[in-house]
């Protein structure tokens, strides 16, 4: 008995013109274009690599450029202030621990702790520097959040113009080994789970972090436009990241353009709504030192680039899911055309942007989160305390940086949908073109000795 024809069977071979050096139908009956997602959409034709690589060539050159004439060759020097993070430091270890009484060494109590009078007397090795090898002792009190341990590393606040003996206090704890084998774990996981990609993801991430701390912060701090240092440096950053994980093809090349347009939007807002909302950008400490240090830097101009640097992750994350889903998409149903998978690939953004906005608020809520709390036994309203620049800031960065998100979709989408349906027609498109030619509209176009391909290989007989 026979069955009937496989539903699929309609529209093989539709997809390829003749002469693009595919091999003559097989013994079987398929023609060798006969494929579902079995390997990836086959490349766009070269007349659009052309046009791709005459938009992203001299970008790519002029990111190139603009990375050599602002090199900054390193941070520039100042003289230390003993401030914060400017305080010069040493490392330490603790090398005895003995529980004392609070009275007897002079020790203040808490007011939370009266009835304890426990506290410990913490001697303190220097590890390094001029004075290595000497010692000093630091009384622990009760109310103290943080506690030592023997053999413990810390990291010591050095004031080289103090006296002796009140040079060093501890300022910290080394927390190089735990951070260091978490690192090592997340490389491991990553490499398991994503093999070479793997690799290739954590090359681009070195790559990142090195042009993040050699070219962005330095080139800041030497008083260079600091929209401009980011501009510069995020795009070399996404042009590394992109084609060295996804591969130098007109896929990354689409989400390349997808993320260069949203970043383009989110500097636009973002530089209108911070000026618009008088927002400074000096709103810590750790700007106001920064300010003091280097007065030649332009601190709002540092808060747009934050926003910038800041969606450029997630900006990579989008476009390039949604670039890789039209590309599936066509590859699933090589008739489709540019609407359909427009359409196709919107339903799937849409539950992208839901995701990945939420995902951009939390992890802004999270980085605030001890300044929220702050604000929310304060007394004022809220919208008071949504009105001061601190909130100000997360609100601006937080929305400037969603919108660019949900715009990146559409956008990508069309770009990619656009891309992957050119100059590869199928169905009754490429009925037309093949008609126009006198050759059949499906299959593939007989040669002089050889007959035209038949579906009778599709039934089988039992």
């Amino acid at each position: 008995m026979e069955q009937p024809p496989s539903s699929h069977s309609h529209g093989h071979g539709t997809g390829h013109e003749p002469g693009q050096g595919h091999e003559p139908v097989r013994g079987h009956g398929h023609p060798v274009g006969h494929t579902h997602a079995h390997g990836p959409v086959p490349p766009v034709s070269k007349h659009l690599r052309k046009v791709i690589a005459a938009i992203l060539v001299p970008f790519a050159a002029a990111v190139v450029v603009g990375l050599v004439v602002l090199w900054p060759g390193g941070a520039p020097g100042h003289a230390r202030t003993g401030v914060g993070f400017d305080q010069q430091t040493r490392q330490g270890k603790v090398v005895a621990l003995v529980d004392v009484s609070c009275k007897s060494v002079n020790a203040g109590q808490s007011s939370s702790s009266s009835t304890s009078d426990a506290c410990q007397k913490a001697t303190i090795e220097v590890a390094s520097g001029p004075d290595k090898g000497t010692t000093f002792t630091e009384v622990v009190q009760p109310d103290q959040t943080r506690r030592y341990s023997k053999g413990q590393g810390v990291v010591l606040a050095y004031a080289p113009n103090a006296p002796a003996g009140l040079r060093y206090s501890v300022t910290d704890v080394d927390r190089g080994f735990p951070l260091a084998l978490l690192a090592g774990i997340f490389a491991v996981a990553v490499i398991v789970v994503g093999r070479l990609r793997g690799v290739m993801a954590l090359v681009a991430l070195i790559v990142s972090f090195g042009i993040l701390t050699l070219f962005i912060l330095p080139a800041i701090l030497h008083g260079d436009n600091p929209l401009l240092v980011a501009v510069i440096g995020g795009s070399a950053i996404m042009l590394i990241a992109l084609y060295s994980c996804h591969g130098v093809n007109a896929r990354t090349s689409v989400a390349v353009l997808g993320t260069l347009c949203s970043l383009l939007l989110i500097g636009i807002l973002g530089s209108v709504f911070i000026d618009w909302a008088h927002l400074t950008g000096n709103t810590s400490d750790e700007t106001g030192v920064i300010h003091s240090l280097y007065p030649d830097i332009e601190i709002k101009g540092v808060l747009l680039a934050g926003v910038i640097i800041g969606s450029l992750g997630v900006l990579d994350d989008v476009t390039v899911t949604q670039t890789s889903a039209v590309w599936e998409l066509k590859d699933a149903d090589p008739g489709a055309n540019w609407r359909k998978l427009y359409g196709a690939g919107m339903r799937i953004g849409r539950d992208h942007i839901a995701s990945v906005v939420n995902t951009l608020v939390m992890a802004y809520a999270g980085a605030a989160l001890p300044l929220l709390l702050l604000f929310s036994i304060a007394r004022s309203g809220v919208l008071r305390v949504a009105g001061s620049e601190l909130v100000a800031e997360e609100i601006v960065r937080t929305l400037v940086g969603s919108i660019g998100l949900v715009a990146s979709v559409p956008l990508t989408t069309a770009l990619a949908a656009l891309v992957v349906s050119a100059d590869r027609p199928g169905g009754t498109e490429a009925a037309k073109i093949r008609g126009a030619g006198g050759a059949p509209a499906t299959g593939t176009a007989p040669g002089p000795t050889s007959p035209a391909p038949t579906r009778t290989s599709h039934r089988r007989r039992r």
